[in-house]
C-alpha cells in the first residue's frame, strides 16, 4: 500500500506539475544567512525558547537551534523565526 501511494504521488507531480513538497507533505525551509528562518507546511509548534525551536512536521520533527530568537510572524502552517541560527536538524520519528 505504501509503495502505491507513493506511485500515485509520483503520478500527480508529474502530470499535473503540483509542487512536491505539497504533494509530499514536506517542509519549506527558506534560510537568509543565519539570521531569518521561513518555514512552510508544518504541523505545530513543539518547544520554542530564545535557543531552539522544534516543529512538527510528516515524519517527525525539525530543530533550529541558535540563540536570541524571536517569533516575527506565526501561521498555522508558517513561521518566521529570527534570530542567530547555528543548526537546523531533520529529527524523524
Amino acid at each position: 500500500m505504501k509503495k502505491f501511494r507513493q506511485h500515485v504521488r509520483s503520478l500527480l507531480i508529474n502530470s499535473f506539475a503540483l509542487p512536491s513538497d505539497v504533494i509530499l507533505e514536506l517542509p519549506r525551509i527558506t534560510i537568509i544567512g543565519q539570521i531569518h528562518v521561513y518555514i512552510e507546511n508544518h504541523q505545530g509548534l513543539a518547544t520554542y525558547s530564545e535557543k531552539e525551536l522544534k516543529l512538527k512536521i510528516n515524519k517527525g520533527y525539525v530543530q533550529i537551534i541558535g540563540k536570541e530568537f524571536v517569533l516575527k510572524m506565526m501561521l498555522p502552517e508558517e513561521i518566521l523565526l529570527e534570530g542567530t541560527i547555528s543548526d537546523i536538524k531533520f529529527i524523524p520519528e
